[in-house]
């Protein structure tokens, strides 16, 4: 009978193609996981992986033993995962990344209560704007909107990634406000530059009835981050297409306004994401759980949402 760390240490070196990344997730050294991944092949009587100094490969043999043992692994670690939860001992270190003002105000807000029902976990939270490579990069969850994720990752949708467009009260004084998007194009407009195509970022933008229409502004200000956007826009600067997490304390406190109410652009869901179920350590599962929770108790995909207006 294989031994439960053995299976893990190939199935984490499957997905990541490394052993020393293998090793990371799991808290072991690259020699440990190594050696666990050789054992299993020494009593399947099989290789694996084709090693090379560069990289980890997948044999035939390999990939079907990966299939076949998923769906079982999967239900063990969920197993596994639920004894240790009714003990109260998800436990260890959890690597999340967010960025920063999202972060801030949505999900650091939820960390006392998250702490106190599990105090054996110890939050290593990074706060950045970049899109990271989870398992490369040793992270249990990631949480973000408007990703290209990688295959294999798993979502879990928490609301809405709407834009919309504001402006402060001082910069609408004596300016008529536009009737539809292409009224815009009359303001100073602050815009993104996207920071992986370099490109100004233009976004379509739709009613309840249905019509969609580009937004264009003009290229008053340009910005590569959100955050700097809606400051330029609580300084009086101009107008700008922000996503409603971003603008929202500001319109609830009248700092900022909102243009064309009837009217969002479709930025894709925000949503919190990992590497995969098979494994998954009772620390992530129960930090999603306590995110996705703690969304639909404060009814945030609601107030995110552009299209209510």
């Amino acid at each position: 009978m294989e031994t439960l760390a053995n299976l893990e240490s190939f199935a984490r070196s499957a997905e990541a193609s490394s052993f020393s990344v293998a090793a990371r997730r799991l808290s072991l050294t690259p020699a440990a996981v190594s050696r666990n991944v050789a054992i299993l092949e020494r009593n399947l009587g099989v290789r694996l992986f084709q090693r090379t100094t560069r990289k980890l490969t997948l044999t035939e043999a390999g990939e079907r033993f990966l299939l076949a043992m998923q769906d079982h692994m999967q239900g063990l670690q969920a197993a596994i995962a639920d004894a240790a939860t009714d003990r109260g001992e998800p436990a260890g270190v959890l690597k999340v990344s967010m960025g920063l003002t999202f972060g801030a105000d949505y999900i650091l807000p939820l960390l006392p209560g998250f702490l106190a029902r599990y105090p054996n976990i110890r939050p290593d939270w990074r706060f950045e704007s970049r899109q990271v490579d989870l398992i490369a990069e040793g992270y249990d969850a990631a949480i973000g909107g408007g990703n290209d994720l990688a295959p294999g990752l798993v979502t879990r949708t928490l609301a809405p990634l709407h834009i919309i467009v504001v402006a402060s009260p001082a910069y609408l004084k004596g300016r008529k406000r536009p009737g539809d998007p292409s009224g815009l194009a009359l303001f100073d407009g602050i815009v993104m530059r996207s920071t992986r195509t370099g490109r100004i970022r233009e976004r379509t933008m739709r009613d309840a009835a249905g019509a969609e229409t580009i937004a264009t502004l003009k290229e008053t200000i340009v910005l590569d981050d959100p955050e700097a956007m809606c400051r330029a826009a609580l300084l009086g600067l101009g107008v700008t297409l922000i996503a409603v997490p971003h603008a929202l304390p500001h319109l609830e406190r009248r700092a900022l306004v909102r243009l064309l109410p009837q009217w969002y652009a479709d930025g894709g869901p925000i949503s919190i994401y990992y590497p995969t179920r098979t494994l998954l350590p009772a620390k992530t599962r129960v930090f999603v759980d306590f995110v996705v929770e703690g969304f639909r108790r404060d009814r945030l995909a609601e107030r995110f949402a552009g299209s209510l207006g």
